[in-house]
């Protein structure tokens, strides 16, 4: 007989499946948009290849997962209503990210998702449980310091970086230059789709093991090998859906630029998503690390390539999520808690 908690766990699980399936789709665009824009992959191979190393990422780190998980498990309670604080987080952050895709802005699916838990937590403690505090503390090391460093340190990178490389090309054909840059920046691609799957792929993971551990189906302490290749087999499939919205905005919208600096840029990102899954373990957001570059590397151009219009539309939303999700998150949980309780 399925009890109530095992249909709320049944429940958590597959919306989180769903998640990380949205995540996909919308991640997709990151990795691949300017390296199709410049031709330096066809659509198809750059899905496909997308896909590969966004399931490769997720097996080969937990330190993301591990993260979240440590940081998490003081704020959910047993049973029902600690399902019903992940379930509140699960549909506030999926709302939030389908909205923003719709919209064609790439927004963090990272962030809209810490802080949707975030909320729910603090709701949470509004009726009387403990982690209030934690909630806070999640908030401000999982997203507002990411929030404040990828950005700058991507777009001034970027914009850097951009010099010593023109100076080194100075004396090459500009049909050259775009030959190496375009090979540079398939490989650049591929490494961004890794570093995706070592930063977001883990969240799934995590969220699964959560659910499971939440409800007493699993023990404490670790992801397990299942839900790790569950959460990474659901964003590679995301991946090969493809989400062509945001990679129109990406690639067509905020800058105009050569194979040369597309190649900087997603390098630039694909370091920052490296540094940040193995050094110092600050869940990174690839959309934000991908679109800063561009755009930094994009402004370091003699003519105006960037339009600042846009770039300003998707800050507002970056700065946004954490505020919109939490407030949703919070509403959902004190909405489901007669219900759960």
């Amino acid at each position: 007989m399925i009890t109530g908690q095992s249909f709320m766990m049944v429940v958590v699980l597959l919306c989180t499946c769903a998640f990380a399936f949205l995540n996909g789709f919308r991640d997709a665009s990151n990795s691949v948009a300017v390296a199709v824009r410049n031709r330096a992959l066809t659509p198809t191979y750059a899905v496909l290849v997308a896909a590969f190393f966004t399931f490769a990422g997720t097996m080969l780190s937990t330190s993301f997962g591990v993260y979240l998980v440590s940081a998490v498990e003081l704020n959910v309670p047993d049973g029902i209503p600690g399902l019903a604080l992940l379930l509140s987080a699960l549909l506030a952050g999926g709302a939030w990210a389908l909205l923003c895709w719709w919209r064609g802005l790439p927004v963090s699916s990272t962030h809209s998702l810490i802080a949707a838990l975030a909320g729910a937590s603090g709701a949470s403690a509004l009726l009387g449980n403990d982690g209030v505090h934690d909630a806070w503390r999640m908030l401000a090391g999982g997203v507002l310091l990411p929030l404040v460093f990828t950005p700058v340190f991507a777009f001034a990178v970027s914009y850097a970086l951009v010099i010593p490389v023109t100076w080194l090309v100075r004396h090459s054909t500009a049909s050259d230059v775009n030959g190496v840059s375009r090979a540079g920046q398939a490989i650049a691609a591929c490494a961004v789709a890794l570093g995706n799957g070592l930063q977001d792929g883990q969240r799934t993971g995590a969220f699964l093991t959560l659910a499971l551990v939440t409800a007493g189906a699993a023990e404490p302490g670790s992801i397990m090998l299942g839900p790790q290749l569950l959460g990474a087999g659901c964003l590679a499939a995301g991946v090969l859906f493809g989400g062509w919205r945001i990679a129109h905005t990406l690639a067509y919208r905020l800058v105009n630029m050569d194979p040369l600096r597309g190649m900087v840029a997603q390098s630039v990102s694909a370091a920052m998503l490296f540094l940040g899954a193995m050094l110092i373990h600050l869940p990174i957001s690839t959309t934000q690390a991908v679109t800063s570059s561009i755009v930094g590397a994009g402004a370091n151009q003699r003519f105006e390539s960037v339009t600042w219009r846009h770039v300003n539309r998707i800050l507002r939303h970056w700065v946004a999520t954490p505020l919109v999700c939490a407030v949703v998150g919070g509403i959902l949980y004190l909405a489901m808690h007669p219900l759960v309780s």
